[in-house]
């Protein structure tokens, strides 16, 4: 298993359209499909944001969590929280989607660079266990990302070891939350 790689942990700044903040620690036991965006990015506007919202139709009735992370590395004056606020409404996302830290070093947002992502629109499959199952850069065809969201949605959940402090774990075993049902 040493050729797995744990998927980091999100750093956040402000969340929108969930009532308390993720993360991917608080999420093990799930899936989750994290797809990284600008709203001023044309690929991620007519191609990306609308098969997350395909995604998010199929796979409604599983315990698959999409996160949308906001991740600006350029025109920083024009992509506010307040001009995202207002684009989430207008494009009816309603995915818990975070704003990525701000790197006061870098242009490159603290969670872009923990994935390695070389822009967007970027998006990473993570398992059951935490571990990072596909990493894409672009927009991929709906069946083969179809596929991997399914073969991820069937793998067993992992069992959880007594050191592990995971939301919705306890006696060796994770259950599947219920409002993932």
């Amino acid at each position: 298993m040493s050729d797995l790689t744990l998927a980091p942990e999100l750093s956040v700044s402000e969340w929108f359209n969930t009532s308390r903040p993720l993360s991917i620690a608080g999420l093990r036991g799930k899936v989750i499909f994290l797809h990284s965006f600008q709203l001023l990015c044309p690929g991620c506007v007519a191609e990306s944001l609308p098969q997350v919202r395909r995604i998010e139709r199929i796979f409604a009735n599983t315990d698959l969590q999409v996160i949308g992370l906001h991740t600006v590395f350029e025109h920083h004056e024009a992509m506010t929280p307040t001009v995202l606020k207002a684009f989430i409404h207008e494009y009816r996302l309603t995915s818990p989607i975070g704003v990525d830290q701000a790197d006061q070093h870098s242009d490159i947002p603290v969670t872009m660079r923990r994935y390695g992502f070389r822009g967007t629109p970027s998006s990473v499959l993570i398992g059951r266990d935490g571990v990072i199952l596909h990493h894409a850069f672009g927009v991929e065809d709906d069946i083969a990302l179809g596929a991997r969201i399914g073969m991820a949605l069937a793998a067993p959940i992992p069992m959880a070891t007594s050191a592990e402090e995971i939301e919705g774990c306890a006696a060796g075993v994770c259950a599947v939350p219920a409002d993932a049902a």
